[in-house]
């Protein structure tokens, strides 16, 4: 039926069987090899299906870390600067903690972060480059910073973060970000005005070929002349450089924008280094911790008496020292000075003497902690006696704390001028002894901040009655009421500001006094004027 030969069984592998008559047997010659090929493509398949898994269980892997690391990054910038830029710059992370000892190639001890809501970005078309070499002092500088926003904001132009003098007497070669918080500078005026750190690749070149046009504005001028007069040369040359910042912005007559606006950057904007801002609260800690501190702005370092000419106490060594020294400056433009007319008049800074006499006289307590917001004090182991007899608690920023805690900050005037600024907003008292760039503006922002104790003190009067008290004309009880009645309403009180046309420079600073940007604590009929 079957006959010899071979059948094929479908889907599986050959069968043969015997001739005809033998014994009927079929012998599965290939079914040991079929099983092998079968084996061997089930190996291949499960093989294929492992490397497919492997490969999408790594895809999955990557993609994961990819998401993940992508949401760190958005979660740290949205920290905003104190975050963001620190983590590109190996500073501290979310995961240091902050008790534990700087890294040795850190500079500064870490800070704590806050996040920051930007304001949005004003839009607006960019009339040209506006840069700026500030002159002075740290004060002189800060002040000036605000007045350039405020022009730049005027003249809607972009402003590139201002150079600071580094050839003034104090010889610092601190940059603004040495100084200042940069990113919140820039950040916090974006919806007023654009600010750069450099200028663009291009121009940048150009202004090192010498390709743009450079000059001092006119001292105390109106907006009207930035906007007629510098704001075409802008215009023309697209980059004007203003070489001079000192006082180059009047105080009154703007229109009441302009005037906010120089507040918003004094006080909001221009905000110190986390670095210094951390070591200045570590010493109104200190202070605290010993009840209410008064700070003495102790104008009475050498700069100022040769500048000033006020040699009252001196030998005459050190007057002739002091008289070398201004002359050797070409910039300090008075040359011969008569220093005892000039102290009757109320124009020198008060010795550390006269500010022992003036303190007890007011019933300053002795047990009061002082805090020296001031550089050194010319021939300061002769001229301080009197001052610490009467006063054992007098303190510095430099007998406060470590020698390493100062070691960044030496040889910048300006950053240690920035931690008495900070120690001065927070003291109990501020009392200026000399009318300088410092005295003015920590005054005002004492105003702002809610119009604190701060003492101006009437310098020609006190110095009529230290003469007067030394001389025996008068004895101490009539000397102390003297000086009391005369400063009972010289306290920092709401006053307006005084204006006095066509002589800017003898009229009230604005800085000193910002007005139109502070909150009375009373109706503005109770508004005194001085």
């Amino acid at each position: 039926m079957y006959g010899g030969g071979a059948i094929w069984v479908p889907g599986m592998c050959k069968l043969e069987r015997s001739a005809p008559g033998s014994e009927y047997e079929e012998r599965p010659t290939c079914l040991k090899s079929c099983r092998e090929g079968k084996a061997s493509v089930a190996v291949q398949r499960f093989k294929g299906a492992m490397v497919s898994r492997s490969r999408m269980k790594l895809w999955m892997i990557r993609a994961t870390t990819t998401i993940l690391l992508w949401t760190c990054v958005v979660q740290l910038t949205a920290l905003g600067e104190l975050w963001g830029p620190r983590v590109l710059k190996v500073w501290p992370s979310c995961f240091t903690l902050l008790d534990s000892p700087p890294s040795p190639a850190m500079n500064h001890p870490p800070v704590i972060a806050q996040k920051i809501v930007l304001p949005p970005k004003r839009v607006y078309k960019n009339n040209g480059y506006l840069m700026v070499s500030c002159n002075g002092g740290l004060n002189q500088m800060r002040a000036a910073i605000c007045d350039m926003v405020a022009i730049a904001r005027y003249l809607n132009v972009t402003l590139i973060i201002p150079e600071l003098d580094k050839t003034s007497f104090w010889s610092d070669p601190s940059e603004f970000q040495d100084i200042f918080d940069v990113e919140h500078f820039i950040t916090s005026l974006r919806d007023e005005v654009r600010i750069l750190k450099e200028l663009p690749p291009r121009l940048k070149q150009r202004v090192e070929l010498g390709m743009y046009f450079s000059l001092p504005p006119i001292s105390w001028s109106d907006i009207s002349y930035y906007k007629n007069q510098i704001l075409p040369l802008i215009q023309k040359h697209k980059i004007v450089h203003l070489n001079k910042t000192d006082s180059r912005l009047a105080n009154n007559g703007l229109p009441m924008e302009i005037q906010k606006l120089r507040c918003r950057t004094n006080y909001a904007a221009l905000r110190f280094t986390p670095q210094i801002e951390e070591l200045g609260r570590r010493v109104i800690g200190m202070l605290r911790r010993n009840g209410p501190f008064l700070v003495l702005h102790l104008r009475y370092e050498m700069d100022m008496l040769a500048f000033s000419g006020c040699t009252h106490g001196c030998t005459v060594e050190e007057a002739e020292e002091l008289t070398r020294m201004r002359y050797a400056y070409p910039w300090w433009k008075e040359k011969v000075i008569d220093s005892e007319l000039k102290r009757k008049d109320g124009l020198c800074p008060l010795t550390p003497e006269e500010t022992a006499l003036m303190l007890k006289a007011l019933d300053i307590d002795p047990s009061t902690t002082i805090y020296i917001a001031a550089g050194e004090i010319y021939a300061g182991a002769r001229r301080m006696t009197s001052l610490t007899a009467a006063y054992p608690y007098v303190v510095r920023k430099e007998t406060l704390l470590e020698p390493s805690d100062l070691r960044f900050f030496q040889n910048h005037s300006s950053q240690m001028a920035a931690l008495d600024y900070l120690v001065s907003l927070e003291s109990d008292i501020f009392i200026p002894t000399y009318d300088g760039n410092m005295a003015k503006v920590v005054e005002g922002h004492r105003r702002y901040l809610g119009f604190r104790k701060t003492l101006l003190l009437d310098r020609k009067l006190l110095v009529e009655l230290i003469d007067q008290y030394n001389y025996d004309y008068i004895n101490w009880g009539e000397f102390s009421s003297s000086v009391k009645a005369a400063h009972e309403d010289r306290m920092g009180k709401p006053v307006r500001r005084r204006v006095i046309m066509e002589r800017p420079k003898e009229e009230d600073y604005f800085y000193s006094n910002p007005q139109e940007c502070l909150i009375l604590p009373f109706q503005d009929q109770n508004f005194s004027s001085q």
